[in-house]
């Protein structure tokens, strides 16, 4: 099974660097799906969550943040705010920065302050979706 080297790297951390069989990214364009020997491309990635496969290991996922993704001579570089795994998700935490999140929404605040909230919301909702498919 052919392999590309891969990095994922968050703001705060290396998440993986390695050889990997297989990649899906959430991007602006949908999901996608990165193997060996790829076109070169440069895309940005939004919020969602990352599938990834280490040779000889079950598929990996995680919950990533805006970003971006660049892919050339079989080397995919995956540029992002955050990256966690499942078991690094703290649901409580999570579902609190939602609800203060929404609050937030509801009141009239500046066009800046709205967009934050935004993201803040997105985030959370997606660190609950990946915690939530990591059970299933």
């Amino acid at each position: 099974m052919d392999t590309f080297q891969v990095h994922i790297l968050a703001a705060d951390k290396t998440f993986y660097e390695g050889p990997c069989v297989s990649l899906t990214i959430p991007t602006s364009d949908g999901e996608q799906g990165i193997w060996a020997h790829h076109s070169s491309m440069i895309a940005a990635v939004k919020p969602g969550t990352l599938r990834y496969q280490v040779p000889d290991q079950p598929p990996q996922m995680a919950a990533v943040s805006p970003g971006m993704v660049k892919v050339e001579h079989n080397d995919v570089l995956v540029l992002v705010d955050s990256a966690e795994r499942p078991e690094e998700i703290d649901e409580a935490r999570a579902r609190r920065e939602a609800d203060e999140a929404r609050e937030a929404l509801l009141q009239k605040r500046s066009r800046q302050e709205h967009q934050i909230a935004q993201a803040t919301l997105a985030r959370a909702l997606n660190r609950l979706r990946v915690k939530a498919n990591s059970i299933q």
